[in-house]
């Protein structure tokens, strides 16, 4: 049972995490299945913390779901998540859309078959207008692709003269980022033991707080969510200042 002092809850809680999903594979073979089985076990899990994320009144949660290297996996893995998406995306959405969560997709759609195209569109469409919480699922994305087609779009604008590139600062890459009109992630998990990045949300997860767990993504629960959650109300976020300077300030 999850055990979160309700003040936490309340007072510290993050308004965005950002969750990299890992070991569904390594959770299956474990159990000498194929490593599909993992990835349909991690959609429970996908159900499990979006609940538990409603409970706790965060307002944004970025799931990472394939990244623009995951092309490399076998080729029957690939097309198995891509059918696997599809069902998931058509046996979830209802439920989500009762719920008031905004669906939200990240990403190079280019790579994709139409038919998931147009699915991904027509669950963005049907859920805009949800406030409960605004659920980012990151789909052929990576942080260098975000960085690079933002940074695209700012020399387009100053080719056509419609920006000065002597006035192209922080801010105005920023504008271009995906996710820019959302808070940046305020907690950064990582399941599956594995402690790095892996071409994440980069520019977004500048000043995160990280979080990494051994549990398997298929096991991950709202129980683990909680203990994330009790870190992250232990840390300082100072953003470049010192403690004395955040203390004095409250």
């Amino acid at each position: 049972m999850s055990t979160i002092d309700p003040a936490i809850a309340v007072q510290r809680l993050p308004r965005h995490i950002a969750i990299v999903m890992d070991g569904n594979g390594r959770w299956a073979e474990a159990r000498h299945r194929p490593r599909t089985f993992g990835h349909h076990a991690g959609v429970q899990a996908v159900r499990q913390v979006v609940e538990a994320c409603i409970r706790r009144s965060v307002s944004t949660l970025t799931l990472f779901a394939f990244s623009s290297e995951n092309w490399k996996r076998p080729v029957s893995e690939v097309s198995a998540l891509m059918d696997l998406f599809m069902r998931a995306m058509d046996r979830e959405v209802d439920g989500l859309h009762n719920n008031g969560v905004r669906l939200s997709f990240i990403g190079d759609r280019s790579a994709f078959q139409s038919e998931l195209v147009e699915r991904m569109s027509r669950v963005e469409m049907k859920t805009a207008g949800n406030e409960r919480l605004m659920l980012n699922i990151a789909a052929n994305y990576g942080g260098r692709w975000d960085i690079v087609r933002a940074a695209r779009a700012l020399a387009q604008r100053a080719a056509a003269g419609e920006v000065d590139p002597q006035s192209i600062d922080e801010a105005s890459l920023h504008a271009e980022i995906a996710l820019s009109a959302l808070p940046e992630p305020d907690l950064f998990i990582r399941t599956g033991g594995e402690q790095r990045i892996s071409n994440f949300l980069l520019w977004q997860i500048a000043y995160s707080e990280l979080w990494f767990t051994e549990v398997l993504w298929p096991d991950f629960d709202a129980d683990c969510l909680d203990q994330a959650l009790h870190a992250y109300a232990q840390r300082e976020r100072r953003f470049g200042r010192t403690g004395a300077q955040l203390r004095s300030a409250s």
